[in-house]
């Protein structure tokens, strides 16, 4: 029994790594044990090898995916990661009734296809968009430039508990947003609290390193920092934050003309420009060239004037990417289903073998459900791609190959990593990723499966997907289950800060002006 309350998996190493359970592909029990990160797997540049997806034998005597892309020569800003794939990968069982919601339990990972792997970008954050947003309308606040007084108060209290701050110097949160900071615009309490604190309203005045890390999607992520630094009342900046299609940025330097998937109006369009993807096709701009490709679209006169139609059947589309959510299932989904079964991308043809000519298809997250302002959780991105792959394995009689970013895959937690270490860097002049980072989320099958297999301590909340009992039982936080992100929070400084620690500043105590105790006990709280 661990100390965490938890059992130890054992593995059963006569089975292959896919055959485990999930639990069993973090370090075995002979591993010695680590704190961050015990899963170690190997990463490739871009240049290493001619295509992503490339085919090889494994022990077991199967061939891994056919799933390639094309790699661009000198290409340095690129790392590949390998992705994850759970036992359960045939489609087959979700066609047996219709009427049937797929099992959370068996769809934990994202199902990637053998051999797969997800190119994130390998530099720092290549975005600096902003460096703090903001929120309208406030006066100085915690994460604001502080004052000179201030500035030498916490440098004061700072000096005295030295021991503190190196330990909030190695710690940091990484954050669901959806279902724990906040229901759709709508502000969760307890998330501006939390936040207050972290920038800088503790006993110590210091900033404790956090991100944002959702697999919410379908804005550019300036517009999306500004939107929730507005409902948090506190400042974030982009270099902070990841939505689950941050990382395929990495994606612009392998393909140039793609079609992109989800969204409001032509908010992917612009996510997608801004990630430097060159030549970027809509289903607005299809269904304006040729409106009898999805013969029940009502289609506007605003939305035709806003679109770009021109001849698709003599260009070929390189890749699909579902950015985000659906708008339309019927238009979108025939318009994947046509491009899937093209030649080679290109409308108007149909391949003679479905698999060979099959261009590859990109999802930014895999999530079946997602809370919103709706009292149950409603369908996400994974409903879409289920659905997706039951109508392609019915029409063509093969598996869809594709690769699902976002939570829980492996590439978006070692983006994380590279976010973390330059937050850390912009605010204590330190380059690394802490030893102790804390996963706090509300979806068992995405935030806690994903962050126990990285190797963080992961808090699961209670304000969002989670209303189970005690703890999940399929994929169990290992930090704890906590009411709210302010429980979560303060439960993880105490273990690593001490149950001294105080969240709040208050200036009184360190200001021998306003208070006339010395100035080593200022600080007690």
């Amino acid at each position: 029994m661990s100390k965490s309350g938890f059992k130890d998996v054992e593995f059963d190493k006569s089975k292959p790594e896919a055959q485990r359970p999930l639990g069993s592909v973090n370090t075995p029990p002979d591993s010695p044990k680590r704190k961050h990160r015990p899963m170690e797997l190997p990463l490739h540049k871009a240049s290493d090898h001619g295509s992503i997806g490339h085919r090889r034998r494994t022990s077991w005597g199967e061939l891994e995916g056919s799933l390639t892309i094309p790699v661009s020569p000198g290409s340095h800003n690129t790392i590949e990661v390998p992705s994850l794939r759970s036992p359960d990968a045939d489609s087959t069982q979700f066609m047996h009734n219709l009427s049937a919601t797929p099992s959370m339990r068996e769809r934990r990972v994202s199902r990637n296809s053998f051999g797969a792997s997800l190119p994130i970008p390998k530099s720092k954050r290549q975005s600096r968009l902003s460096s703090v947003v903001y929120p309208e309308g406030e006066g100085a606040k915690a994460g604001l430039p502080m004052s000179a007084t201030r500035d030498i108060l916490t440098a004061q209290a700072q000096d005295v508990h030295s021991e503190k701050v190196q330990a909030a110097k190695n710690m940091a949160f990484v954050f669901d947003i959806d279902g724990v900071l906040v229901h759709g615009d709508r502000l969760i309490p307890q998330g501006k609290a939390t936040l207050d604190m972290l920038n800088g309203d503790n006993q110590l005045g210091i900033k404790i390193p956090h991100i944002f890390l959702t697999n919410g999607s379908g804005k550019p992520e300036l517009a999306r920092v500004e939107q929730l630094s507005k409902i948090l009342h506190n400042p974030i900046s982009t270099d902070q934050f990841i939505q689950s299609h941050t990382p395929m940025r990495a994606l612009a330097e392998y393909y140039s003309t793609v079609l992109v998937v989800g969204g409001e109006g032509y908010r992917c369009r612009e996510v997608a420009e801004e990630y430097g993807f060159k030549d970027i096709v809509v289903p607005n701009d299809i269904v304006a060239w040729d409106p009898t490709i999805a013969p029940y679209r009502v289609f506007t006169d605003a939305e035709r004037a806003t679109s770009r139609p021109r001849d698709f059947t003599k260009m070929n589309i390189e890749a699909i990417l579902v950015f985000s959510d659906s708008r339309d299932y019927a238009t979108d989904m025939q318009i994947i289903m046509d491009l899937l079964r093209s030649e080679r991308g290109r409308l108007g043809t149909t391949a003679a073998d479905p698999v060979s000519q099959r261009i590859p298809i990109y999802f930014s997250q895999g999530d079946l459900l997602c809370p919103t302002e709706h009292p149950t959780p409603r369908m996400s991105q994974g409903a879409f791609r289920i659905g997706l792959e039951a109508m392609y394995k019915a029409l063509t009689g093969e598996e869809l190959e594709r690769v699902v970013y976002g939570k829980p895959e492996l590439a978006t937690y070692k983006y994380a990593d590279e976010v973390i270490a330059s937050w850390m860097d912009e605010l204590h002049g330190e380059e690394r990723v802490p030893a102790n980072v804390y996963m706090i989320g509300d979806n068992p099958a995405s935030d806690i499966i994903g962050g126990n297999m990285y190797g963080w301590n992961t808090c699961l909340v209670r304000t969002g997907v989670f209303q189970g009992g005690d703890n999940d039982e399929e994929n169990p936080a290992n930090f704890g289950v906590f009411t709210n992100v302010w429980d979560a929070v303060t439960a993880a400084c105490r273990k690593e800060l001490g149950d001294d620690f105080g969240f709040k500043w208050d200036a009184r105590k360190m200001n021998p002006v306003l208070h006339d105790s010395h100035a080593a006990s200022a600080v007690e709280v």
